[in-house]
């Protein structure tokens, strides 16, 4: 068994399908001047299947724009899209899409179970403190996350729980054929995860460990579901509870040995997550739900697409993403604004933003708010518009 997972972790096996893929390194055309990060040299010394533990007051790995061939330029395009499957660009037009167009009871359930198994994976990579693949033999196509350890992968625990959550949750809810519906959620998480394979940002065995821990959260968090339909009628002090636990859980991250975007990542998910929830309480409490709380009767015709349904869906995303964005803009300048000068410190200054005291509040702030918006007032402004 400790072979089979050394050989799953093994950076060859990584490098070798990214050749499969058609991607390959360019040739040195000089010393390479971004030496291995942290973790990388740290495995480096350990050998190539063995973890990095206890890593203190080490400089945070370089990131450098290292040159490649590509060969295939199918594969290249596919992976690449299926990489921003699991960013937030996905997120923060996906999940909303969801909300405003098809079931505002599947976009709560799926947020709150993806921000409890995103934030187990965010947090495991920090205890655990697995290194990424090393590159070289790997290609690394991301440049802005190669700080961050690799087990889990988040990517992966994404994919999986978005989908099966979505598959699991509309089973009994909609009529459409089961199997297409597991042949499309099987399909989606694999491109995601075969994509962290093909920018080298992960080995095999950390995007396995990511798909196994999802199934077991799903598999322990299934009874609890139910539960979580029910969190808009919830007491009225539940809101704040709502804030504060997430707050505290980002403000008491792991302490990382160098600055990493897993921290803030982590900030923004926990964010979105409390403010849809608030949102949802706020709509149940004040009665601005368009219809009665609670799911539809079960087995209800699955939305078919049409011409003028795909038009008013396409303008309700229009104007809710418009108004999210410009919500995401005032409120992060604000509140950055507001904390650089109540520590006498430069908004500008990149070191200074990245300081616990203030990343965490203003990125959970923002997160916060637009988490509200999109639940709360962009349903508002559709019916203000008339747009059912």
């Amino acid at each position: 068994m400790a072979e089979l997972l050394r050989s799953l972790q093994d950076s060859q096996l990584v490098a070798r399908f990214q050749r499969r893929c058609g991607l390959f390194p360019a040739p040195e055309e000089g010393p390479r001047h971004n030496g291995p990060g942290p973790a990388e040299g740290a495995a480096a010394g350990r050998g190539a299947g063995a973890p990095a533990h206890g890593l203190r007051s080490v400089a945070a790995p370089q990131p450098y724009v290292q040159k490649y061939v590509v060969k295939n330029y199918f594969y290249y395009y596919l992976f690449r899209f299926s990489a921003a499957l699991g960013q937030e660009v996905f997120y923060i037009t996906f999940l909303p899409f969801t909300h405003w167009n098809i079931d505002p009871f599947l976009s709560r359930r799926l947020i709150i179970v993806w921000v409890l198994v995103m934030y187990i994976g965010q947090v495991a990579k920090d205890i655990l403190k697995w290194p990424r693949p090393l590159s070289p033999p790997v290609v690394k196509l991301e440049k802005r996350v190669i700080a961050e350890y690799g087990m889990p992968s988040t990517h992966a625990m994404a994919a999986t729980v978005i989908s099966f959550t979505l598959l699991i949750s509309t089973r009994d809810r909609y009529q459409y054929p089961f199997v297409l519906g597991l042949l499309m959620a099987v399909l989606f998480s694999t491109l995601v995860c075969l994509s962290r394979l093909y920018t080298g940002m992960h080995t095999v065995l950390d995007v396995l460990g990511g798909i196994a821990a999802t199934a077991v959260l799903l598999a322990l968090t299934y009874p609890a579901w139910s539960l979580i339909d029910r969190l808009d009628s919830a007491s009225p002090v539940f809101p704040v509870c709502a804030a504060v636990v997430p707050f505290l859980l980002c403000y008491h991250y792991p302490a990382p040995d160098f600055y990493s975007p897993t921290r803030a990542d982590t900030t923004t998910i926990l964010a979105a997550g409390a403010g849809v929830t608030i949102g949802s309480w706020i709509n149940h409490f004040f009665q601005l739900a368009a219809g009665p709380p609670g799911p539809p009767p079960p087995a209800a015709p699955a939305p078919a697409p049409a011409a003028a349904g795909l038009a008013l869906s396409l303008t309700k995303f229009a104007v809710g993403i418009a108004l999210v964005l410009a919500v995401r803009r005032l409120v992060q300048a604000l509140s950055l604004q507001v904390l650089c000068s109540w520590f006498r410190v430069v908004p500008r200054d990149r070191e200074a933003r990245r300081r616990l005291e203030i990343e965490v509040p203003y990125k959970f702030v923002t997160y916060v708010s637009v988490g509200i918006c999109a639940t709360t007032f962009v349903p508002m402004l559709h019916r203000f518009l008339g747009l059912p």
